[in-house]
């Protein structure tokens, strides 16, 4: 549901092979507005937690994300918890622009956001738990 802006976003900039023009990256970075604006006004709790999500787990604990530069604990719990899921999945999955990082790599490459991309208590968790995402994630792979 994070990701559901995406939709907004023409697949000639999801789908591309090489790296992103900075206008392209803007466009991309709108994803979490279309999001939110889709999910915003729903009387289910659910979709009003996907609001804050889809609009905040791309900000960074340091205050260098997006849309908002929001920084620390500013950043709605959703997205904190969402921002390191979701780097996890891309870190781990395939992209027509690069093969999927093995779990390990994965794991040092979360670790080496703490306190600068993820909240560091959130990000503790995940990594105490990494042998249950683990399997999660061997159970769920393409």
């Amino acid at each position: 549901m994070h990701d559901v802006g995406k939709i907004g976003v023409p697949d000639s900039i999801l789908l591309k092979e090489s790296s992103l023009t900075p206008a392209e990256r803007e466009v991309i970075q709108q994803h979490t507005t279309i999001g939110a604006d889709i999910l915003r006004g729903s009387a289910s709790a659910l979709l009003q937690c996907g609001t804050e999500t889809a609009l905040s787990h791309h900000e960074r604990w340091d205050g260098k994300g997006y849309p908002h530069g929001l920084a620390g604990r500013d950043i709605p719990l959703y997205g904190r918890i969402c921002a390191v899921a979701d780097v996890f999945d891309a870190l781990t999955s395939k992209r027509p622009y690069k093969a999927a990082f093995s779990l390990k790599k994965a794991r040092h490459i979360l670790n080496e956001g703490r306190g600068s991309q993820f909240d560091p208590i959130i990000l503790k968790l995940f990594l105490a738990n990494f042998e249950v995402v683990e399997a999660i994630h061997r159970q769920y792979q393409d």
